[in-house]
């Protein structure tokens, strides 16, 4: 906060923000005349949408004194918006302006007596990267110095000039001397303990005596005061660095050596001498130009990746087309060269024989060792490096290492950030920067590919490595033109992008929710460019965002989306979709995919939905950046944060952390035995053994790409060491954490035999009490319990070799409802039913897995036409592996009277679901409390503070009294989601500290509200869906019995696979749905009725009362249904909600609320349902309002915004008849 003074004397305390929508009433009623005058009649909203840079000046009241906007092109339209740059550099004299420093005023708006006060404060908190802002105006207005003009240039302009140094002066830097103790000593206060530990008591004073060569130490002054502090040495351990990070990118630090391993030794596949073999035998292979041309490239090594692209782009060159070298590099090569820069990569465990480069020249890097510096000057942090090159001349390279728990500071947001390898234990962070990052040049442009160069084109991309060109290629074909993008510095190609026109903004629109980002309606179709390749050299990714910035500039684009498709797609580069990895990725925001309407078709007729919205896709995670976000940086949080386990809840923990668009975590890594979920090809059944939580789908992996976010470790927990805070993972192998989170759940357990003697006619009274808790000895390999998606793949793939066509039993152990879709995929495989036999051990309580007598009358029925053998209350005793060994050949188990013996092919159980033992043990050995289950407290926490759990892992402890409840109770889904939540607590440095909590709240447990999903095919081919609310499981006859329970709608019968019931609540709200039909199912659609009041579904209860209501999947497919599934139906009720609150609305009476909510869910019925054109015109015709208007407003993906103005809109109309 700063205090300006008015041009009256008065005061007031502001705090500068972003501006938002909200203040868009604010601004203009600080517009005045003079505003018209300087700035034109303007459209604030857009200008806002468009704007660059818009900030907002408050005061304590939270009113807005001061508004500015800045874009970065001038204004009233004097020239293109790519062509500024000349324009300024022919009319004006010593034009410094570049688009690197240069901003232009837009729009800026103030209370009168504070106008000078707030400029001032707003170029105060101006980006760094920005050196000068600009503003074009009416020559009435001279609030600015005049820069020189030429004659040429149109008399009713002015253009006025304000230096950012003018308000955020440059610091003087020099070398320290010990006078500046006294100056520093208060900076360093904070951090003085820690600093002591380190250095001693006297650390400052010591640093500043012992300098000499190798260890420096400067100063930067502002007004003769030291502000700011630097500690340097040029003795680095190099030789640590390369264990512990992959510097392939930097050249190791070191100078290039003729001794240098940078590829792993391979034997030629082709004759010696062959162009091919002297490219690949040659170290110096991806030089492209003379060594003397290149002083970037004398002092690093460009990756492959880069060199390749770059080699690329010399057709793009202004002087015309040129000559190029043939090398082509190796598909693998390049992949994983610029994937270590581009992105948090995906790691899996490390091979101990992994080729590393060797490097033997002399080290080229020097280190920070202690910096500092005072919180007003941290913006001009940058000063300080370019004396410090100075210092160490024969050193291209500045590295500084921070702590993971360190929250980001300004200076390192400069630094390029190097990835650790998966087996460091390093606990540090590592940063580097290369003097050339301190060039102010970088320069861009750009070149159209047109079907005419295609004869050239084609010629090189036979000869040259295509990855990155295959989609050009691709493009060419069609005759589309592609724009390609190069930057520039001091001559030398250090960047490459490739950008086209979204041709799919349609499907972008409807699928995903871009409008978290934008105004969809304020942006032109040709706005919209689609990012293909992106690649920057390493040393200067800190201008990044400045690249992508020129990109939208120069390409007149507004927005650039970016693709990233799952693995089984992009791992192809001839697919036309496929992408290079870019490293833009990081500085873009991943969007959220949308819900999606499952539609009816048939009964919407000319109502449905246009081709372009509903058309299927192959499923991919959607990056973007606009104008606004290039300079909005992110927060980066290098803590370390394993989560281990790959179950619904640890996604969901994954997928809230990675959407959070103003946060980037560096260290996420998860610990999961087959990695990461989702790598079925689409549609693929595998997944049909096991019951659906609906919680995660393969669609819903492909959007999410976690692989792009997280590191993978493949293996499985096997302990943890709390006070050294790491992991032990299978062999050995050790995974450093700060924050620890198990999300490991409970799994079926390979089942133990009671060892009961049938000969002698054993019963299950005599066996159960001595049934042993764990299986010790050596699993079969044709027993099969399933846990996850990979053990249902294995499981096909080897009834697929061995029992389909084979003959021999299967047996099917449990009483859960695995064991029906287990017994169903079985049969959809070809194994006939009478090999099929279902032994169902004794129930641990009285309520069934399905708890609905007529589905289980149905499923049996179905069991016995299959052929399916049946067997209740029946306990393994034994098996035998007979002359096979190692498989199992028979079974037998006892019952409440006679036992049986069973020859069986294969066994898959489904017995026994807990906590796994070796997951148990590391807990255990850890010191956790563990009582049955993992003990946590109500915000996630178990007895270690680094360490949470959540899911079915856990229990509450018994403070709460409360056994009877675990997340076990509740959806999966929304646990992972308010466990990420306790930890962007601790971790978001933007939101605000949480207040103590009130005595005695932490003695209620929380009780979450999303519903839990169950739904698979059972035997008979039957689609089965239960939703429900979180409960204690109950037997359905006894909730029916309750005189609480509410309504109950059923229509259809179950064994004619149209069974559909309802549970209504005493408050009128669906609180459980059962589906059970031959039909495929619209889940996501069904899901959406949940904890609706039935006064929404159209008057629910009142119209089966009637007896209106005969086929309840009918009445759900009707058109007016279609608004209850649209994803931002929410939003609608909320906004009325928050309508219903107002005074005004709270005069009307009863009835004209009534009115006004039945006008409202009119509303939305449709405008979810009408789609295009044709259906807008009925609409316009029965309700008599203009086509236009309702085009506007009436697509089935509105605007949050947009509800409002078309909810008044029928309400006139409702109101009048």
């Amino acid at each position: 906060m700063t205090a300006i003074t008015s041009s009256r004397g008065n005061t007031e305390v502001v705090s500068a923000r972003r501006t938002e929508s909200h203040d868009v009433p604010d601004i203009i009623n600080l517009i005045s005349n003079s505003t018209k005058t300087t700035f034109g009649r303007i459209n604030v909203t857009y200008l806002l949408e468009k704007s660059n840079l818009a900030v907002t000046l408050s005061n304590e009241k939270k009113e807005a004194i001061a508004h500015a906007l800045f874009l970065d092109y001038p204004n009233w339209n004097i020239t293109d918006q790519s062509d500024w740059e000349s324009f300024l550099h022919e009319n004006y004299i010593n034009n410094k302006c570049t688009p690197l420093n240069t901003l232009f005023l837009h729009l800026f708006v103030a209370r009168e007596e504070y106008a000078a006060g707030c400029s001032q404060e707003i170029h105060v908190h101006f980006p760094p990267i920005i050196g000068e802002a600009m503003e074009l105006k009416m020559p009435k207005i001279n609030t600015g110095p005049e820069l020189a003009v030429s004659l040429n240039m149109d008399p009713n302009f002015t253009l006025l000039g304000c230096h950012r140094h003018q308000y955020c002066p440059q610091l003087y830097v020099r070398k320290a001397r010990l006078e500046d103790h006294d100056d520093l000593l208060p900076i360093l206060t904070c951090h003085s303990e820690t600093l002591k530990e380190i250095y001693g008591d006297y650390f400052l004073a010591d640093l500043l005596e012992t300098q000499d060569e190798e260890n420096q130490a400067v100063v930067g002054e502002d007004g003769g005061t030291a502000v700011g502090f630097m500690s340097l040495c040029s003795q680095v351990n190099i030789s640590l660095l390369h264990e512990c990070f992959d510097l392939g990118p930097f050249h190791g630090l070191c100078k290039p050596h003729p001794g240098d391993i940078l590829k792993m030794p391979q034997e030629p596949n082709f004759q010696e001498g062959s162009p091919e073999a002297e490219s690949v035998s040659s170290q110096n292979s991806e030089r492209i130009s003379d060594p003397d041309a290149r002083p970037f490239h004398q002092k690093m090594e460009m990756s492959s990746a880069m060199l390749s692209v770059v080699t690329c782009l010399l057709l793009f060159q202004k002087d015309g087309v040129n000559t190029v070298s043939h090398t082509e590099l190796p598909l693998d090569d390049v992949r994983g060269k610029d994937f270590k820069f581009s992105a948090t990569p995906v790691l899996e465990t490390e091979e101990e024989d992994a080729f590393r480069p060797v490097y033997r020249g002399a080290s080229n890097a020097f280190c920070i060792r202690l910096f500092c510096i005072d919180e007003k000057h941290e913006t001009r942090s940058l000063d300080l490096l370019h004396y410090v090159f100075q210092l160490f001349p024969d050193k291209d390279f500045c590295i500084i290492v921070v702590p993971h728990l360190a929250p980001e500071f300004h200076l390192i947001q400069s630094f390029v950030r190097v990835v650790p390898f998966s087996t460091s234990t390093f606990n540090h962070e590592l940063y580097v920067f290369h003097r050339a990052g301190l060039l102010n040049t970088f320069m861009e442009y750009t070149g159209i590919i047109q079907p005419s160069t295609r004869r050239v084109f084609l010629h090189y991309l036979r000869t040259s490595w295509y990855g990155c060109c295959a989609y050009i290629l691709f493009a060419l074909q069609d005759g589309t033109p592609v724009q390609a993008f190069v930057a520039e510095a001091l001559d030398q190609i250090v960047g490459i992008s490739v950008i086209k026109d979204e041709m799919d903004i349609e499907y972008i629109h409807s699928h995903y929710n871009i409008e978290d980002f934008m105004h969809f309606y304020h942006h032109q179709r040709e706005e919209h460019g689609h990012l293909y390749h992106f690649v920057l050299n390493p040393i200067f990714h800190h201008y990044t965002k400045h690249f992508l910035k020129e990109i939208l500039r120069l390409a007149h684009k507004s927005s650039l989306y970016y693709p990233v498709y799952p693995q089984y797609v992009e791992g192809k580069f001839q697919n036309p979709c496929a992408h290079s990895l870019t490293s833009a990725l990081h500085y873009m925001v991943p969007v959220r995919p949308r819900r999606q309407i499952v539609y009816p078709l048939e009964e919407l007729g000319i109502n449905a939905p246009s081709e372009q919205v509903s058309k299927d896709q192959l499923g991919y995670a959607l990056n973007y950046i606009n104008r606004k976000l290039t300079l909005e940086s992110k927060v980066s949080i290098n803590t370390r944060i394993v989560v281990v386990g790959a179950a619904d809840v640890g996604i969901s923990f994954l997928e809230t952390l990675i959407f959070c668009p103003h946060l980037r975590f560096n260290n996420l890594t998860l610990i999961s035995i087959h990695g990461l979920p989702g790598k079925n090809l689409p549609g693929s059944k595998h997944g049909r053994f096991l019951i659906n939580s609906h919680c995660f789908n393969d669609q819903d992996y492909a959007q999410m790409s976690l692989c792009s976010w997280v590191n993978v470790v493949v293996g499985k927990m096997t302990g943890i060491n709390r006070a050294a805070k790491y992991v032990v993972v299978s062999k050995g192998k050790k995974v450093p954490y700060d924050h620890l989170v198990l999300c490991t759940g409970q799994q079926y357990q390979v089942p133990c035999p009671t060892g009961a003697d049938i000969s002698k006619l054993p019963t299950n009274r005599e066996v159960a009490r001595r049934r042993p808790q764990r299986y010790a000895g050596k699993v079969p390999s044709n027993l099969f319990v399933l846990r996850d998606d990979q053990d249902c793949s294995k499981a096909t793939r080897w009834l697929q070799e061995n029992i389909v066509s084979a003959e021999g039993n299967v047996i099917v152990y449990g009483n859960t409802i695995d064991i029906y879709t287990t017994v169903e995929t079985l049969l959809s495989l070809g194994i006939d039913g009478s090999r099929i036999h279902l032994v169902q051990p004794p129930l641990s309580s009285h309520v069934t897995c399905l708890n609905n007598s007529a589905i289980e009358s149905a499923v049996e029925e179905a069991l016995a036409q299959a052929g399916v053998s049946v067997y209740y209350e029946s306990i393994l005793a034994e098996w035998s592996e007979g002359d096979h060994p190692g498989r199992m050949t028979w079974a037998s188990f006892t019952t409440n009277t006679k036992p049986f013996k069973l020859h069986c092919s294969a066994f898959f159980s489904f017995a026994n679901r807990t906590v796994d033992y070796e997951t148990f043990k590391a807990i255990n050995d850890a010191c956790l409390v563990y009582d049955g289950r993992l003990v946590i407290d109500t915000n996630f926490q178990t007895n270690d503070n680094s360490i949470r759990a959540a899911g079915p892992l856990t229990k509450f402890s018994n403070r709460y009294f409360a056994n009877e409840w675990t997340h076990s109770n509740f959806s999966s889904k929304e646990i992972g989601f308010h466990l990420a939540v306790s930890m962007l607590n601790l971790l978001d440095p933007t939101l605000e500290p949480l207040s103590e909590p009130q005595k005695d709240v932490d003695r209620l447990i929380p009780l979450y509200k999303g519903c839990k999903i169950k739904g698979g095919v059972l035997p008979g081919g039957y689609n089965y869906l239960h939703v429900s609310k979180p409960e204690i499981p109950m037997c359905l006859d006894i909730q029916l019995a309750q005189p609480n329970y509410g309504m109950e709608i059923i229509t259809g019968e179950a064994r004619h696979g149209n069974y559909f019931r309802l549970h209504v609540n005493e408050y009128s709200m669906v609180e459980s749905i059962t589906c059970f039909s031959k039909e495929p199912l619209p889940v996501s659609n069904y899901i959406c009725l949940y904890g609706q009041h039935e006064r929404l579904l159209n008057d629910l209860c009142s119209r089966w009362k009637e007896k209106l209501i005969t086929d309840l999947y009918s009445y759900f497919r009707e058109p007016w249904s279609m608004a209850i599934y649209h994803d931002r139906f929410i939003d609608l009720k909320n906004e009325l909600r928050q309508i219903l609150m107002t005074s005004e609305v709270r005069k009307m009476t009863g009835e004209g609320i009534l009115l006004f909510g039945l006008a409202c869910l009119t509303l939305f019925s449709l405008a979810a349902a009408l789609t295009h054109k044709n259906s807008l015109a009925e609409l316009a015709e029965s309700t008599s309002m203009s086509q236009d208007c309702l085009h506007e407003h009436a697509l089935p993906h509105l605007h949050p915004n947009a509800h409002l103005s078309l909810l008044f809109a029928f309400l006139f109309r409702f109101s009048s008849r």
